[in-house]
């Protein structure tokens, strides 16, 4: 039976929502998602989206229409629901399925908490920063010191999952005590490496890499605005983690200078680089509620991108191996998510892309650049830009089979109703 306005109205509301709050790699596909639901349970639906808010407007069987604004936030911190939404929308796409029961397996997926308790995340972030440590600088001392600086920033974390006012300058907050921490307790002398080295694996979590790939993808894909908007929240959390290292500097009272990017000798031997992946991975699987079962997949995908990089880095260098990386995984997460029973791009692509480091680059750079190293401050901010880039050009071109829609003009009698997240 084809559904009143009401309900189909409802249905796609909640599921435009959903679909906002876990939108941090790109506002694209929640277009396709919502109008292609909404022509396989009989109606029509138009969108026009910003990364915060989606003006929705919903035409039933009888012609008759409603126009709803939704907004939301976009995040990555909840894949599990990521995860289970899609085979939702394949089995309503596929007729298995009609709105009144998908709308209950909507709001199941909605109102279900997280599949792992907060200790867990804790831990998830913590192991997170582990596996990348090394990347940073490959010595005992870093991942000692990250040890302790993670479980820091994990902890404010996890605090902040419970005070929405933390939460809203949470990176500017853990910037500044990772920052007076490293610089007091762990950066006493260069032989330990740069400051910046030390602080940004606990930083890790907080990053904006996503957000920056997405910045750059949705233009490219013709999202003008959505890209623009997006492009300045995640230069503005790039630079409240920013403001917060040099806070930290301000406070203890060091030099900008002291803020170098040098690494220091390498003390870990292989095997410990090549199990520190399965530890990231791992981390990355409880810290961003991934359902436990993928974690087989996502580490074959991190393992590939390393892979990668590594071996066109001998060829061509350090910039091209990422470049050339960034490609090859965007590609390969795009094959596998095909499938409707597979996994979302966004969760099999988002353990290899942290791995290309986009976001501690931008990190790096500024950071670098307020120490007075302008010349390597310059050589990461040009790495980011590649990456970006890389990933936008292969990942923002859009599926000649999504549709392109005309919007819909609403009758005269339409609603206009708001349903605010946070």
């Amino acid at each position: 039976m084809t559904p009143g306005l009401d309900e189909l109205a409802g249905f796609l509301t909640r599921l435009t929502r959903l679909l906002l709050n876990t939108s941090g790699e790109g506002a694209e596909g929640i277009e396709e998602a919502v109008t292609t639901t909404a022509r396989a349970l009989g109606g029509e639906a138009s969108l026009l989206l910003v990364p915060d808010t989606a003006t929705l407007t919903v035409t039933a069987a009888d012609g008759a229409a409603r126009t709803v604004i939704v907004r939301g936030v976009p995040e990555v911190f909840r894949l599990d629901q990521v995860t289970a939404l899609k085979p939702l929308l394949a089995d309503v796409r596929a007729g298995r399925t009609d709105v009144t029961r998908a709308g209950a397996r909507l709001a199941a997926i909605e109102e279900s908490g997280p599949p792992y308790p907060w200790w867990a995340k804790l831990i998830g972030i913590v192991l997170f920063a582990l596996g990348f440590a090394p990347l940073m600088q490959s010595t005992s001392y870093e991942v000692a010191s990250t040890a302790v600086l993670a479980t820091i920033a994990a902890s404010l974390a996890v605090v902040a999952d419970r005070v929405p006012r933390l939460a809203a300058v949470l990176p500017l907050v853990a910037a500044t005590v990772i920052s007076i921490v490293t610089i007091e307790v762990f950066a006493r002398t260069p032989s330990h490496g740069g400051p910046v080295l030390l602080m940004l694996p606990a930083l890790f979590y907080f990053v904006p890499g996503d957000y920056l790939s997405a910045a750059t993808a949705e233009p490219a894909a013709g999202w003008m605005t959505t890209g623009a908007i997006r492009l300045v929240n995640s230069v503005f959390l790039l630079v409240q983690l920013y403001l917060g290292v040099l806070l930290g500097v301000y406070a203890t009272g060091t030099s900008t200078r002291a803020l170098f990017d040098v690494a220091a000798d390498a003390d870990l031997p292989r095997w410990a680089l090549f199990l520190s992946w399965i530890v990231f991975t791992v981390g990355t699987v409880l810290a961003f509620a991934v359902p436990y079962r993928l974690f087989w997949p996502l580490l074959a995908l991190v393992y590939l991108t390393v892979a990668v990089q590594s071996l066109v880095t001998k060829l061509i260098g350090e910039t091209g191996g990422t470049f050339v990386a960034a490609v090859v995984l965007t590609a390969t997460a795009t094959v596998l998510a095909r499938a409707p029973r597979r996994p979302p791009r966004l969760v099999l692509l988002l353990p290899g892309f942290f791995t290309l480091t986009v976001g501690s680059l931008g990190m790096r750079g500024l950071t670098t650049w307020a120490g007075g190293y302008v010349i390597k401050g310059f050589e990461d901010l040009l790495k980011l830009v590649t990456v970006v880039t890389a990933i936008a050009v292969h990942g923002g071109r859009r599926d000649a089979r999504a549709p392109r829609v005309t919007p819909l003009a609403p009758s005269p009698s339409y609603l206009l109703l708001t349903c605010s997240e946070r």
